[in-house]
């Protein structure tokens, strides 16, 4: 059995530093979700790598639906270097934006295969120099696949989350996350991210956040206020 969350009062969130109730949305976050981990399917980092840049503007569902046939036909970097551009595109097409995804996934393998001996890098540097791989990407690669924690994921739910909690001012993900690797300690970098898409599927939707049922509502400064969606 859990252990129980007992609200704060609104003064006594206003008396809160903006790191206090960081900490304490995270420790929250926690007892929510003990076991959330990374919902898309991979084997390899390699295979996480790919699966992370099919997911952009892609629900983790529909990329977990694609990638087996995906990796069964291209299981790592040297095969999708060299596979049939076309046929890549066809097995990625439900992902939306298929001939970009096909053109960076291929391109980003070639790259591995031969600058990093057909390693996915484990550095942020590295990472970054690989077609189509952004921060966002590259924490994910390095967090889930080398459980390295250098930085925070922000995708949308993460940036909608921090924001409605008034964690962060900025609406750029590379300010926000900035902003909460000073608020958040380095080893739940990476839980963070994962814990908060968890919450903002359930619970802290875009359109309709579920206020009357979160268990963070008494930490958040936007609980119950109306969603202006533009």
């Amino acid at each position: 059995m859990g252990t129980k969350i007992i609200p704060v009062s609104v003064t006594t969130r206003k008396s809160l530093s903006k790191k206090q109730r960081a900490i304490e949305v995270l420790a929250r976050l926690k007892r929510l979700y003990p076991d959330a981990t990374c919902s898309l399917n991979y084997s390899t980092p390699v295979q996480l790598l790919v699966a992370t840049i099919l997911s952009a503007q892609c629900t983790d569902e529909r990329v977990n639906k694609v990638t087996p046939a995906l990796f069964g036909k291209f299981p790592d970097a040297e095969s999708l270097a060299i596979a049939d551009l076309v046929e890549l595109e066809t097995l990625v097409r439900s992902t939306g934006f298929y001939r970009n995804k096909a053109k960076n996934i291929q391109a980003a393998c070639r790259m591995i295969v031969n600058e990093f001996d057909s390693v996915v890098p484990n550095q942020m540097e590295q990472l970054l120099k690989l077609p189509g791989v952004a921060r966002k990407t590259a924490n994910v690669v390095l967090g889930h696949g080398y459980g390295i924690n250098a930085g925070v994921t922000v995708d949308t739910h993460v940036k909608r989350l921090t924001e409605r909690l008034g964690l962060t001012e900025h609406t750029d993900p590379v300010r926000i996350e900035q902003d909460l690797m000073g608020l958040l300690p380095q080893p739940d970098w990476e839980n963070w991210s994962i814990r908060l898409i968890y919450h903002g599927r359930a619970i802290c939707k875009a359109r309709s956040p579920v206020c009357v049922a979160c268990e963070l509502a008494d930490l958040c400064p936007a609980a119950n206020k109306p969603v202006v969606v533009g």
